[in-house]
């Protein structure tokens, strides 16, 4: 069984999950990847106590997944805003959100919609791509050691 760290394992998986793994934290990337940046935006989307808030949003800029950038002076106030490692988890983030519209959405239907803007609005879907054959992958997935796997 895991603990409530994952140091020891040899796991890209387990990795990330020291990072995004409590659930205020992928929210609150959800929340940047929607376009909010400010304290009060995050506080109250979220509506978590504002300890919480700090602490998180703290964590996400010593990973790298944030970056605190000052928007005023006197008295300084600053934003928070996506890195590329953190633009990266657009992907991760919509295949969850792709997977509770499919088996947790109401009967209303999803309560969001991803949009490609560049092309005029076609819906965006997260899934698997062979990097050979380039067709998208419907089954037949392995998982195998790779180099970076522990012997």
């Amino acid at each position: 069984m895991l603990g409530r760290t994952y140091d020891g394992e040899v796991c890209s998986l387990a990795r990330a999950l020291e990072i995004i793994g409590e659930r205020w934290t992928l929210l609150i990337v959800r929340d940047a990847l929607l376009g909010l940046h400010r304290f009060d935006e995050f506080s109250a989307s979220l509506g978590l106590a504002r300890n919480v808030l700090t602490d998180r949003l703290t964590k996400l800029v010593e990973a790298g997944v944030l970056e605190r950038v000052r928007y005023q002076q006197r008295p300084d106030r600053f934003e928070y805003r996506l890195t590329p490692m953190g633009q990266g988890l657009a992907v991760p983030v919509l295949a969850l959100m792709q997977w509770g519209d499919a088996h947790l959405a109401g009967p209303a239907g999803p309560p969001r919609l991803a949009r490609h803007t560049s092309c005029g609005g076609g819906a965006i879907r997260a899934g698997l791509t062979c990097t050979d054959c380039a067709e998208p992958v419907q089954g037949g997935v392995e998982l195998m050691a790779g180099p970076g796997a522990s012997t």
